[in-house]
């Protein structure tokens, strides 16, 4: 089990009184805590006009913790294809695993948010073949040769990069989705997988389900040994005492499943019965680890700094997760 950390950038400016200047500054203490603890990866999600998210490029700011990091791997969770000319996604992106010394974990999804997709001008019905096509383009783009490609949304003539990936023969994509059913079709073409539970699942039953079907698809489409792919998830987690998650876990899920748009609210504690978060002490975190060991995960990323909880008891849980947590999996 790979073990990271994952933020969506959640941003309550009209009820806290942190900047954002001030939460990119955390969110770069973290990265750097987290190198230090030993964590596999450090992640930030891409969102637009809307404070449920904060980091509209995360290319820039993975730039940023390239220069502060020297070993953890930099992901994007994810790069919203169909928003974006891919030309500019594959430079941009290829600098940022310039600048890391070959680290990019890139994370790329098709994006779900009606805001965002009227925001850009762009029809949600077309989504998946921009997706598709945008992909195709980056992988043609970052594979060094120069290229003609006449698509339905992107017209590009003879074209050739002038900076490639340090990652040979590029760096790891894995495709996201918030669709159990889609998890089949990501196997067959041959990505690896990210998922978050509180979004998609109804419990970890159905998870197991769905990992299984990803590599069943993966095994019929010819790309080798089922067990080989990442299948990630991204999870709410705190590590804490009983008091303190009633101080600070409790009222940040609140207010994140608050502003979370377009998903199916549900409380804490059902939350915590279907364990789709992890919060409480480090054996009890270590045990829901376990379980989606179990249900066929070999990535699980930490959503650490949830619904604006104060950066200190954020950087507390981190280390007691690096310290007592991660050593169960080493």
């Amino acid at each position: 089990m790979r073990i990271g950390i994952f933020s969506v950038v959640d941003h309550y400016p009209k009820e806290l009184p942190r900047s954002i200047e001030r939460f990119y500054a955390e969110l770069l203490e973290s990265a750097v805590f987290a190198e230090e603890l030993g964590f596999d990866s450090f992640w930030v999600a891409e969102h637009h006009f809307h404070e449920y998210g904060a980091i509209p490029s995360p290319a820039v700011w993975m730039a940023a913790a390239a220069a502060r990091t020297r070993r953890i791997r930099l992901g994007s969770g994810v790069s919203v294809l169909p928003f974006h000319n891919p030309i500019t996604v594959a430079e941009d992106y290829a600098m940022v695993d310039i600048m890391s010394g070959g680290r990019l974990e890139f994370g790329v999804g098709s994006g779900y948010l009606k805001h965002e997709f009227a925001g850009y001008g762009v029809t949600l019905d077309e989504k998946h073949a921009r997706f598709d096509e945008a992909l195709e383009i980056i992988e043609r783009a970052w594979s060094g040769e120069r290229f003609t490609y006449h698509g339905r949304f992107n017209r590009f003539d003879d074209v050739q990069l002038q900076l490639q990936p340090l990652q040979k023969p590029r760096p790891p994509i894995c495709i996201a989705t918030l669709r159990h059913e889609a998890a089949r079709e990501v196997g067959a073409r041959g990505y690896p997988l990210l998922t978050i539970p509180y979004a998609q699942s109804p419990g970890l039953h159905q998870l197991t389900a769905m990992t299984a079907e990803f590599r069943e698809a993966w095994k019929a489409a010819g790309h080798g040994d089922p067990s080989k792919p990442v299948v990630g998830c991204a999870v709410h987690t705190y590590v804490g005492s009983a008091t303190e998650i009633d101080t600070h876990a409790k009222p940040a899920v609140d207010r994140y499943v608050r502003s979370r748009l377009y998903a199916t609210s549900r409380p804490f504690d059902v939350l915590e019965e279907k364990k789709l978060i992890a919060c409480g002490s480090p054996d009890k975190v270590i045990n829901v680890l376990r379980d989606y060991e179990r249900a066929g995960f070999n990535l699980f990323l930490n959503i650490m700094d949830f619904g604006g909880m104060d950066h200190r008891a954020v950087m507390k849980s981190i280390e007691r997760l690096g310290r007592e947590v991660l050593p169960a999996f080493r």
